[in-house]
């Protein structure tokens, strides 16, 4: 195994087989899964050791990782967690080889584009953002940090995502509309204005319902 290339995914979830196969996709080496569940020690994911907890990472030579977990507030807990205890860790950026990113779009350090993704002209994602399978990021979009951009998604030109939002599969966002930190669209939503931070919003056009979104509209997809 080439050590200089390899990668140490942190998550062992369905999301990050999704993960794991576009990292096999781009011809990079994954040297082990961590994940704090000790049921999944010794096991395998997509090939690749489930070695133990995330705290190994520290005693390790490796230091190119990426965080595969789909849940935007876990996310942001163990990259928070991981660079107090490994503060010289390479967050990689993953983007699948048949992605299209435009030369001017910016991804954040963690960020990792799925298959089929397409992310257009001066969009600008922060870091350990999830772009996933055939989402459409078009030109001039903004994003926080922890954002999750689910399958199928569709953001018009100019929407702006704040810290930790998520986007049910299949949600659309029209050209210019906000939807604000850890708030969560639900599945084939439309966004026509402004999501305020925090909630959860449904429908079409997507307005708030009941409840605290805290970004973590995939808290089941780890």
């Amino acid at each position: 195994m080439s050590r200089d290339r390899a990668v140490v995914v942190i998550g062992a979830g369905g999301h990050a087989k999704v993960v794991l196969a576009t990292l096999a996709a781009l011809g990079l080496p994954v040297e082990v899964v961590l994940d704090d569940d000790p049921q999944r020690w010794g096991e395998t994911l997509m090939g690749a050791e489930i070695l133990g907890p995330v705290d190994r990472l520290a005693k390790m030579e490796v230091r190119r990782a990426v965080v595969a977990v789909g849940a935007n507030r876990a996310r942001q807990r163990l990259v928070n967690h991981v660079e107090t205890e490994v503060p010289d860790l390479h967050w990689l950026v993953v983007v699948h080889p048949s992605a299209v990113v435009h030369p001017t779009a910016n991804l954040g350090p963690g960020t990792v584009v799925m298959a089929g993704a397409v992310v257009q002209p001066d969009a600008n994602l922060g870091a350990h953002t999830i772009v996933n399978t055939a989402a459409s990021v078009d030109h001039d979009c903004t994003g926080g940090d922890f954002v999750h951009v689910a399958p199928g998604v569709r953001l018009g030109g100019g929407v702006s995502l704040g810290e930790g939002a998520f986007l049910g599969i299949g949600a659309v966002a029209v050209p210019g509309a906000r939807v604000g930190a850890w708030a969560v669209v639900g599945a084939g939503a439309t966004v026509v204005r402004e999501i305020p931070p925090g909630v959860i919003a449904v429908g079409t056009p997507a307005r708030p319902r009941e409840g605290r979104g805290e970004g973590d509209g995939a808290r089941n997809d780890r």
